[in-house]
């Protein structure tokens, strides 16, 4: 009988290789009588497998296994695709040690292989993990995250243009969220979540190829999963943690802080507004702006994580939140201030950005608003019953906003502080210029309010400024307007300015050396700072020394002035004389303080100012007169003080400044002053005179100008006032014969000027409190009248003043013929005159 033929043999053996495949997908490739018609990659996966999973996977295979994928790269999707295979089955017969031995098989290949065939590999094992994340198992769900940071700790060499992470996402946001009843097992499942989260960021971030993982669809998920995370942490913090959380490397609230912090340091430019708004979301829906506690962690973490250069980024994000807030609650609006405040010490100097005067003008919006509130009692003035506002929580806004601006201005250089002194200046209501700052329901209380706090602003960015150049720390737009406010009769205004001048004047921490008045009997003990007065210095004070003496002697005149106004008004002069005095302004300063012993004799003022005012010029002349080193002017003043000490202590601060509200060492009444109790100008003349300080001077008695001199207005003084009254009144009175001017001023009528010039300047006030109240509550129509009316007579005027001045001269272009053949010159105006080329440049 013949041999069949081999074709006739291929049909048995084909049946039996799909056999063998059946077998295969029903029993798990087991199968010894069809295994050798196999595929070698499905032998040497199915060999990695033991027949008792807890003996783990057999190594010696899994080396052949890795050696052939090496071998033939092109395998390796097939080998990936097989396993993922044998893993859904494993799953789904819950042989869970068969998946963990496949998982650490698929790790091992992905660690090994590194070839352009590995992007298939890849969708396998992705395929794989995303199985394991999907169960109801929490082992399988932990164990599918290790295996996915494992991946995402490959750099591959080949790009991927098609893998998405969306799912990704997704589910390692919602295990951040997990609430397993198991405590330990609930705080594992989270960890897990952040370590994916950490993974997916490493794998996207820095890949152009995959989606922008800084989208806000992304954004939204990642990082209020991180929040929540330290937010419950930071609540559990105070509990004893559990056994199981003891075994981790780390905590949870420090793996979130690691994952938070490297996810901000990947942050360019145009990611930070993405990854800071659901941060701020975050806040705003689970209302942690009020704890402030939460929030300001928070911003520490993104200010000292994100890059330098693009904190101002942050900044301006909160600052914007904040006016998005403006009409919620004042501890909302407080927690955002506090963050900002906080953000803006950890910045670095200079680094708020181009816009720096905007961060300032928003807090001063913030500042203003919270004033109308207070005194509206609602938080929408345009509608006055959306909510009722609690006046302390608005003082407290209050205070924030002004440190906030304080934080902000130390970290700024020294030329980009003075602007924002300007700026701030500009926006303070100035008497007669601005005095209806506040709105319409707040009233003249509101201007008041928004004068304090905005000065109180000031004060903050004045805090540690040092200049070297005092014209430019205090140039004459920022001092006029801020030596107008020492003539109001608010008290805190004119404390705050005082505040203000001593801090831009103090430029070596002297003022906390002059914190109060008293007799200083050796000022060495104090080691005062002093430098030799510099040329600007000089300057400065050769312009500005007479306005600066006229403003403390007319505070010194208000009625309503405290001891802090004293105390202040002593450092003030204190700083001055080692900061900025040189000899002209050492005799100036003496001659002032002699003025004020003189204003002391007033009987109009209180007792307690005028002994407050005694003792303020004692203490000043104890302290010049060391500062001079002249033996027989300092030996003069202690007689005057001992003298004091004997007959009259009230004079001195020891008894006039006393900490409680009543002063029984002062008298009843007190009379003028006469003898040795006083200090005699004609004996400091003399004693100074042999130092070679100008006696002239020194005897020529202190008198203050007439009015303000600011940006309002500019007046004489009291002497060429008195000067220009008596020539006026010889210009008027012919018969009478001419007397020098010697003759004619004398004592009586230097202080009939004086008086003269009170009443002129209460005349002057309530001629601009009239004018004040007619801008305020007349109508559009009439205040706009009147303003036309008064243009119409200054042009006029004007117009009769240039015809007066200005005549043209003959036009060179010709004469005009009159009717009887003689020329006429024709005048035209130098407007229409044509000159040559040559004459015009």
């Amino acid at each position: 009988m013949p041999l069949p033929s081999l074709p006739r043999l291929e049909a048995p053996r084909r049946m039996l290789l799909d056999c063998s495949v059946m077998l295969d997908h029903q029993f798990g490739g087991v199968c010894g009588c069809c295994g050798a018609l196999r595929p070698r990659y499905k032998r040497l996966v199915d060999n990695i497998f033991p027949e008792d999973p807890e003996d783990g996977l057999v190594k010696a295979n899994m080396e052949k296994l890795t050696f052939y994928a090496l071998s033939a790269p092109e395998k390796l999707d097939r080998i990936g695709a097989y396993l993922s295979e044998r893993l859904s089955r494993d799953v789904a017969r819950h042989r869970y040690g068969y998946v963990c031995i496949a998982m650490e098989a698929l790790d091992q290949l992905l660690m090994a292989c590194h070839c352009q065939s590995i992007n298939l590999f890849v969708e396998s094992f992705l395929t794989m993990v995303r199985k394991l994340l999907e169960a109801d198992k929490p082992n399988l769900q932990i164990l599918g995250t290790n295996s996915f940071v494992k991946f995402a700790n490959i750099e591959e060499d080949t790009p991927s243009y098609h893998r998405s992470y969306d799912f990704f996402v997704s589910r390692f946001s919602e295990m951040c969220h997990s609430s397993f009843e198991d405590p330990d097992i609930r705080t594992k499942i989270r960890m897990a979540g952040i370590r994916g989260l950490q993974g997916v960021v490493r794998k996207t971030v820095n890949d152009e190829l995959q989606a922008n993982i800084w989208d806000p669809q992304h954004m939204d998920k990642i990082v209020p999963s991180l929040l929540f995370n330290l937010q419950q942490d930071e609540a559990a913090e105070s509990q004893s943690p559990s056994p199981g959380v003891e075994k981790e490397k780390e905590s949870p609230i420090e793996l979130t802080e690691r994952c938070f912090r490297e996810l901000l340091g990947r942050a360019v430019y145009g990611n930070i507004k993405n990854a800071v708004k659901p941060v701020l979301m975050h806040l705003d829906n689970h209302s942690l702006w009020e704890s402030k506690t939460f929030a300001v962690r928070c911003f520490k973490i993104i200010m000292y994580s994100i890059q330098s250069q693009h904190s101002h980024l942050v900044i301006q994000q909160l600052l914007g939140h904040l006016d998005a807030n403006s009409k919620n609650s004042a501890r909302v609006r407080a927690g955002i201030v506090e963050v900002l405040s906080e953000a803006a010490v950890i910045e670095a100097s200079g680094s708020i950005g181009p816009t720096v005067l905007e961060v300032f003008n928003t807090l001063l919006k913030q500042l203003r608003l919270s004033v109308d509130y207070e005194l509206s009692g609602y938080n929408d003035l345009s509608n006055l019953g959306t909510k009722v506002i609690k006046e302390h929580e608005e003082r407290q806004l209050q205070e924030s906003v002004i440190k906030t601006i304080g934080s902000f201005a130390s970290t700024l250089p020294t030329y980009q502080r003075s602007e924002v002194m300007l700026f701030i200046m500009g926006k303070i209501p100035v008497p007669g210029m601005y005095p209806a700052l506040g709105s319409a329901n707040t009233g003249y209380e509101g201007s008041r309010m928004i004068q304090v706090m905005l000065l109180k602003s000031l004060f903050q960015v004045t805090v540690g400024f040092q200049s070297t150049n005092m014209l430019t720390a205090l140039p004459t737009s920022f001092l006029d307007p801020l030596l107008s406010f020492t003539l109001m009769e608010d008290a805190e205004v004119r404390l705050l300015v005082l505040e203000i001048l001593i801090s831009l004047i103090d430029r070596h921490e002297n003022r906390l050396k002059f914190s109060s008045i008293s007799i200083i009997s050796d000022i060495s003990v104090l080691k005062l700072k002093v430098d030799k007065c510099s040329r600007q210095d000089n300057l400065f004070m050769k312009k500005n020394s007479q306005r600066l003496c006229r403003h403390i002697f007319l505070v010194c005149k208000e009625e309503n002035s405290s001891q802090r106004h004293f105390e202040s008004l002593f450092t003030l002069l204190a700083l001055i004389s080692m900061e900025l005095a040189n000899e002209e302004v050492v005799v100036d300063l003496i001659r002032l303080a002699l003025a004020l012993q003189d204003l002391a004799n007033d009987e109009a003022l209180p007792l307690f100012n005028r002994c407050a005012i005694h003792a303020l010029s004692a203490s000043y002349l104890n302290l010049i007169c060391q500062l001079t080193t002249v033996p027989t002017f300092c030996q003069h003043v202690h007689e005057v003080i001992q003298a004091r000490q004997k007959e009259v202590p009230f004079l001195l601060p020891e008894d006039v400044f006393i900490e409680k509200p009543s002063f029984p060492k002062l008298p009843e009444s007190l009379e003028k002053m006469e003898g040795d109790v006083l200090f005699l100008q004609t004996k400091i003349a003399e004693t100074l005179g042999g130092s070679g300080y100008n006696t002239e001077r020194l005897a020529t008695p202190y008198i203050p100008q007439l009015t303000d001199e600011d940006r309002l207005s500019k007046r004489k003084s009291i002497g060429d006032t008195v000067s220009l009254q008596l020539e006026m009144d010889q210009r008027h009175s012919p018969e009478r014969e001419p007397k020098t001017p010697t003759e004619q001023i004398t004592f009586e009528t230097l202080k009939q000027a004086i008086v003269d010039s009170v009443s002129m300047e209460e005349q002057e006030r309530e001629r601009r409190r009239l004018v004040v109240e007619r801008f305020q509550t007349a109508p559009f129509e009439e205040i706009a009248a009147h303003c036309g009316a008064r243009a119409s007579l200054l042009q006029s005027k004007l117009n009769q003043i240039f015809e007066i001045t200005i005549r043209p001269p003959p036009s060179p272009s010709g004469t005009l013929s009159s009717a009887h053949g003689q020329a006429q010159s024709r005048s035209i105006p130098i407007y229409e005159m044509k000159f040559p080329d040559l004459c015009v440049y």
